[in-house]
């Protein structure tokens, strides 16, 4: 009976942990330049911040209305690394989020913010639209009409 538990806990840990991946900003511009036809919205948020958990389910909303488009909704925590498990785990849990997200694992935050934009201060929430013709930087806060339109209006 114990054996069993602990499988089942075990089963139970890999399943919370396997919705929050590690993520590079190099395997993401691979996903990018890999994706074809797709338009990626890669929503940067952490956990601590208030208007980035204000605006996650207009992703969500975003995400479900575009499922059978090249349309991908990607959330990349910027919450430390060893919060993963204490913190942004439980969080995508407890909120129910499907969308695919990622905790950024990179070193230097200066590096990344101009990696990202150049422009980008590094202040959250910030949303990246990105396709094969159009990349677009905003350090803002979404409510769901002006994700659905900023979208649409991609070039």
């Amino acid at each position: 009976m114990r054996i069993f538990f602990i499988i089942c806990l075990s089963l139970i840990t890999y399943c919370a942990t396997a919705q929050v991946t590690l993520l590079k900003l190099d395997e993401l511009d691979k996903r990018i330049t890999n994706g074809k036809d797709t338009t990626y919205v890669i929503n940067f948020w952490a956990t601590w911040c208030s208007p980035c958990v204000t605006e996650l389910p207009n992703f969500e909303k975003l995400r479900l209305a575009n499922l059978n488009k090249p349309v991908k909704v990607l959330l990349v925590s910027l919450d430390f690394k060893s919060k993963l498990q204490k913190e942004v785990v439980p969080f995508v849990l407890n909120n129910k989020i499907n969308a695919e997200v990622f905790l950024l694992n990179e070193p230097d935050q200066q590096q990344y913010i101009e990696r990202i934009d150049k422009k980008w201060s590094g202040a959250i929430p910030a949303t990246l639209f990105v396709n094969k013709k159009a990349r677009r930087f905003y350090e803002k806060e979404f409510t769901e009409t002006e994700l659905k339109n900023t979208l649409l209006n991609l070039k």
